[in-house]
């Protein structure tokens, strides 16, 4: 939950203007930190983990015709 609206309103702007990169240690505990508070809300870890995986493929798949036939011009 957010408690503290400037701060997250003052990251935010850093991240979009790109004054400001995260370290391996900040990146890890953010996420860590996403990903608790998913949990919390009951969004993760999903029921069906192979939910939607076929729509994942399928793209992947698209995508990966794309950057070949990209290259080869």
């Amino acid at each position: 939950m957010i408690t503290n609206e400037k701060l997250l309103k003052e990251l935010n702007d850093k991240f979009v203007t790109g004054k400001w990169r995260l370290t391996y240690v900040e990146a890890l505990r953010l996420f860590e930190g996403m990903w608790r508070e998913a949990q919390n809300l009951g969004i993760l870890p999903p029921e069906d983990p192979m939910e939607g995986i076929e729509v994942d493929i399928r793209v992947a798949r698209i995508l990966n015709s794309c950057s070949k036939s990209f290259s080869e011009r």
